[in-house]
């Protein structure tokens, strides 16, 4: 599985970029290789987005651009194959940040975004097996219970899919999307879709996109926080430095982030085991690798 999502890293990279140099924003390019991403299967984002607790399958999405502060976001939207063109929507055809539950769905079908199919009858009997491990729950309290055992099972890495892009104009771009954590409660809201959490850019900065346990990454606000760190002078690896290790001293949280300085210097930086990620700059071949120090 990590030789396919490497490749298909790679081909975004080549997609984000290949928009760059026809002379594409770089909110384009961003959305460009998140959409191939979500398109792929191969990750925690639109297609491949994880069952929720009720078997559902209900996915968030955010994206940012530095030049005049643009951002749109969808929470809790289903049905659609790229919730990253949902949230350029909100930006775009809406004079709102974020939209979630069913109206953000509307919104994207009004538009004709292309839609996903609902969970195969293979996967909602795996999610009931995975629940009967544990046991039956019958009340409010059980499923809470359930929700709690089954949490302190799963691994660190999520694989939220991210990107930052710098275009010819000097203008930066952030975005990301998942499908939140697997088997989470219903209503959960990650800090995918926060802006200022999930991602953030602002052309006089840098541009963020953080991927992590999410519960962490909105306490202290990540991707803001590395941008302003940034604004005062720090470097790409010393902001992402600095703010993860803040969020392990302070409440163990883990996470990973994509950091880009308006002059096109940047960082892969994480505090979990391993994140797989990658840049290109349009020579060679694209970097792609599952851990940065």
């Amino acid at each position: 599985m990590m030789g396919r999502q490497r490749a298909c890293l790679a081909e975004a990279l080549y997609t984000g970029y290949g928009r760059l140099r026809e002379g594409a924003v770089a909110l384009d390019a961003v959305e460009a290789a998140i959409c191939l991403l979500e398109a792929s299967g191969l990750f925690n984002a639109g297609i491949g987005a994880r069952l929720q607790l009720d078997g559902s399958r209900r996915m968030d999405a955010s994206l940012m651009e530095g030049r005049g502060l643009g951002a749109g976001a969808v929470a809790g939207i289903k049905s659609v194959r790229h919730p990253i063109s949902a949230a350029r929507l909100v930006m775009e055809r809406t004079e709102h940040v974020l939209l979630s539950g069913p109206p953000a769905t509307r919104l994207a079908l009004h538009f004709q975004l292309a839609r996903q199919a609902s969970p195969t009858p293979a996967q909602r009997k795996a999610l009931q097996t995975d629940i009967r491990k544990i046991g039956p729950q019958a009340s409010a309290a059980g499923t809470l219970r359930l929700f709690n055992t089954l949490a302190r099972r799963r691994k660190a890495g999520l694989e939220t899919v991210g990107a930052v892009a710098l275009d010819r104009a000097g203008t930066v771009a952030a975005g990301a999307s998942t499908g939140g954590v697997t088997l989470m409660l219903p209503g959960r809201v990650g800090d995918t879709p926060l802006i200022g959490c999930g991602c953030y850019a602002d052309d006089e900065a840098g541009a963020v996109s953080m991927s992590g346990v999410g519960e962490g990454i909105i306490r202290l606000a990540m991707a803001k926080t590395i941008v302003d760190r940034m604004a005062s002078g720090a470097t790409p690896v010393a902001a992402g430095r600095w703010a993860l290790g803040l969020l392990g001293s302070r409440i163990r949280g883990q996470a990973g982030a994509l950091v880009l300085a308006p002059n096109g210097k940047f960082a892969i930086r994480h505090n979990t085991p391993y994140m797989i990620a990658g840049y290109w700059n349009g020579h060679g071949e694209p970097v792609v690798k599952d851990k940065y120090e």
